[in-house]
């Protein structure tokens, strides 16, 4: 009987929200029917019972779009299929911009989002007030109209979830508390309930607030803190029209709705609440917090003066509710890369509604596949780093991501939150030598340089951001004199075993079975071939190899290399990031200022590119690989943190009378732009191949054993030229050209045939550089490039474009011989 508490099932999701209820529907969906899902206590009584219910399709990214997108259509069907009332309707929403910039900001968005046909119009202030009549268009510069957009009520949509995965065999049971996620051989293998054991293969955890605690039991990163976040609802406002479109106002940090005529006005205000730092009541259920309206009172001000009823209309309800917020402002989905079989889907930094129907999809088919079914790194619980669960990172760095839904989503926008947590040990010497730290995965690197002593700013914009001429000057010495870059960020991995070689060759795609001494560029690929990491192996010995990979990457190559390996190799795999700080020396005298500190000979003959080894440098020994990501003669050198200061020292002096500066990382951005260096994540991810992204010369068909990916990769080369290929491309524009960042839509002859991938101005050769994917049926070739007429969509403006498949700068690699 249904009523019976199971002690087994196919898989256990934790949590009764409206992800939960939306990973078991769509589990049923499937046919993994045999699901039970555990929640605490009712259905929607954590965060989903108090949410807006807004539902907007427009996102940061195609595929996070895509994911809100479905859930929107989804809404649209899920009452008639289940019988359960949604209160959906499709009544629009409006984004409104106050200055110049956030105009662009939106105009950006709007054109990324023509990419996959999503509708929208841009809007003058009077458009925006026939639409929105309660609003005052004073300062209002334009918006952008959303047809398909609307709203939902919350609670009821996921009881409609919950009606259809039951209609299909789930079994859900509310008032069931988990108090443990069972872990056996490293892997998943159920939960433990105050009603009893329920062994499964599969867990999802879709907890809320409570995920990170329940998950760290059980060894596993979930990073997110709770947040308080506030609206009104006001008494029945006359005459409000009951369609109304919902409104946002990022320049004020507020969003409005019509909610059965009266209005929900919300706020995701600067400097915001964390809450629950010392831990969540397990008893905490459809509860609020205390009311605090001086803390909200300067957006409710600005409120009032927008829209203008509202000074004559009283607020029938304050409301404050807890809502979870990751480090990034974006949700965690995905199988954990500590335990196998344990799957996440929690964190949604306030969008748990309108992303709740792709999120369920897309876990449910992961689940099933046991991979993910489309690019979805943006959301990847992978991305996060063990650090990011400490609690006053969480609690700090909650202050801000709230209020960042909001603010402007500028390029480069760097957190101020908690930072300062990973360092390299060359970090101080380059503070004092005037460097402007970003951040990656925690770690503080230079973005670039100011002058020395000084603590440098930077000043945000959609075109030349204010680091632009200090940029180009980094970039020129590159290609003029040598630079110093600090790249100790990099993750690398030490592999060693008498199987190391044998089950590191069937991960990678290019053959890394070389003397030892030499570095492999190459590709870790998944059973359809898309690449799942990027990296260099180099060969150590005959028995041990050094993979170095990017820094977002870290937990999640180390997890796909581990569970890659076969179960009886004779394989041991070290993180050895933290002890091994690397620097990059990169210019036409670089190998001049290593001459002058190290006996090694290395002419072109003597250290040909692709070489490593270690040598004297000072009274050091370091790790030397002749390699570069920037399109110069270089050489990447690793050593012992204790010797690195040394090292470092050495370098300085030499570089006296050679021209050596320091570099960041904007300018290595537009360096490997120019060079046509491809950036994981950004140009090549998991729905990419090696002959898609134009990396075939790094595949190995024919190595003995072969690579995980090879079949797929035979029978796309066996379809003959590929329909979709990654461009170099350089906007032909007069005067100052625009930016590209990522995502523009890629026109030929006026029809949208691909998007950009990745951007930046290429200071070498003076234009601004882009490389994108384009996609022409039935098979792309060199001549269909060369011909038609090429434009870029930029914040809905239309510039000519010229695109090529090899790199703008020294095309045949001559510099790098030095």
């Amino acid at each position: 009987m249904a009523s019976e508490f199971p002690d087994r099932a196919e898989a256990v999701i934790v949590g009764g929200g409206v992800a939960g209820c939306s990973v078991a529907y769509h589990l049923t969906k499937l046919g993994i029917t045999d699901v039970v899902l555990c929640e605490r206590k009712q259905l929607t009584s954590g965060t989903t019972w108090h949410a807006a219910g807004l539902v907007t399709q427009l996102r940061a990214t195609r595929r996070m779009t895509e994911l809100a997108k479905y859930t929107g259509e989804l809404f649209g069907e899920l009452e008639a299929e289940t019988g359960q009332a949604t209160g959906f309707k499709r009544n629009g929403s409006l984004r409104v911009a106050n200055t110049p910039a956030r105009y662009e900001e939106l105009a950006r968005g709007a054109s990324m989002g023509r990419n996959f046909g999503l509708p929208v119009e841009a809007v003058t202030p009077g458009d925006i007030k026939e639409r929105w009549d309660p609003i005052s268009t004073e300062g209002i510069v334009g918006g952008f109209w959303f047809p398909h957009d609307g709203q939902v009520n919350p609670a009821d949509v996921t009881q409609a979830y919950a009606r259809g995965a039951r209609m299909r065999g789930a079994r859900i049971f509310e008032n069931t508390g988990v108090t443990k996620i069972l872990v056996e051989n490293g892997k998943a293998a159920g939960v433990m309930t105050d009603k009893g054991l329920i062994r499964a293969k599969t867990v999802v955890l879709c907890g809320g607030m409570w995920s990170r605690d329940l998950a760290a039991e059980a060894g596993v990163t979930i990073p997110l803190h709770a947040a308080e976040h506030f609206y009104i609802v006001t008494e029945p406002v006359a005459g409000l029209p009951r369609n109304l479109p919902v409104l946002f106002l990022g320049d004020e940090w507020t969003y409005y709705k019509e909610d059965a005529g009266k209005l929900l006005v919300g706020f995701f205000e600067p400097n915001a609440k964390p809450w629950g730092q010392k831990g969540i009541s397990e008893d905490f259920c459809f509860g609020t917090l205390p009311e605090d309206i001086e803390h909200i009172a300067p957006y409710l001000d600005m409120a009032t003066r927008r829209v203008p009823v509202l000074e004559r209309t009283g607020i029938q309800l304050f409301f404050n509710g807890p809502e979870s917020f990751t480090p990034d402002d974006r949700y965690l989905l995905g199988e954990t890369p500590e335990v196998p079989g344990l799957f996440c889907a929690t964190g949604f930094n306030s969008i748990g509604i309108l992303s709740s129907g792709g999120v369920g999809k897309a876990l449910a088919d992961w689940i099933r596949d046991r991979r993910p079914p489309m690019e979805l790194m943006d959301v990847d619980v992978r991305r996060m780093q063990a650090f990011q669960s400490n609690r006053k990172y969480l609690e700090d760095r909650t202050t801000e991501t709230l209020g960042l839904l909001f603010d402007m989503h500028w390029p480069n926008r760097q957190f101020e939150t908690a930072r300062g947590v990973r360092r390299s040990p060359f970090h101080d010497r380059l503070a004092a030598m005037g460097a402007f730290m970003t951040e990656a995965a925690g770690w503080e690197r230079p973005g670039f340089f100011g002058a020395p002593g000084t603590v440098p700013s930077i000043g945000y914009s959609y075109g030349r951001q204010s680091w632009f001429d200090t940029c180009g000057e980094e970039c020129r010495n590159t290609a003029e004199n040598v630079t110093l870059f600090d790249h100790s960020c990099f993750i690398k991995y030490l592999i060693e075993g008498r199987d190391a070689q044998r089950a590191l060759n069937r991960i990678c795609a290019n053959d890394i079975d070389v003397p030892p001494g030499r570095v492999v560029y190459t590709q870790w690929l998944n059973e359809v071939g898309g690449i799942e990491a990027d990296v260099t192996v180099t060969r150590l010995s005959e028995s041990a190899f050094l993979v170095v990979t990017i820094a977002v990457s870290q937990r999640r190559d180390m997890a796909w290399l581990k569970r890659q390996m076969p179960g009886d190799a004779h394989v041991f795999v070290q993180d050895v990031t933290s002890g091994m700080p690397m620097l990059a020396l990169m210019g036409p005298k670089s190998r001049a200022l290593l001459e002058k500190l190290t006996p090694a000979d290395l002419s072109d003959a003597g250290f040909p590119f692709g070489t490593s080894r270690e040598i004297d440098l000072g009274y050091a020994r370091v790790r030397a690989s002749r390699l570069t990501y920037v399109g110069e003669l270089g050489w990447e050198l690793y050593m012992p943190a204790e010797f690195a200061g040394h090292v470092f020292e050495k370098l300085a002096e030499a570089g006296e009378g050679l021209g050596l500066k320091m570099g960041g990382f904007f300018a290595i951005n537009s360096l490997r732009m120019e060079k046509g260096y491809r950036h994981w994540g950004h140009d090549i991810g998991e729905e990419d191949t090696p002959l898609q992204a134009g990396l075939g010369f790094a595949v190995a068909f024919d190595k003995p054993g072969g690579f995980i990916g090879r079949e797929a990769l035979l029978r796309q080369r066996e379809r003959g030229p590929v329909e979709r290929r990654l461009v170099q491309l350089r906007l032909e524009t007069d005067g100052i050209p625009p930016h590209l960042y990522h995502n523009e839509p890629i026109l030929r002859d006026g029809e949208i045939v691909g998007s950009v991938t990745s951007g930046a101005y290429g200071h070498r050769i003076g234009a601004s550089l882009g490389m994108g994917y384009v996609t022409r049926p039935g098979g792309f070739d060199a001549e269909w490039l060369e011909t038609g007429h090429w434009q870029v969509e930029i914040a809905w403006k239309r510039y000519p474009a010229r695109l090529q498949l090899r790199p703008w700068y020294d095309p045949r690699g001559e510099r790098l011989r030095g």
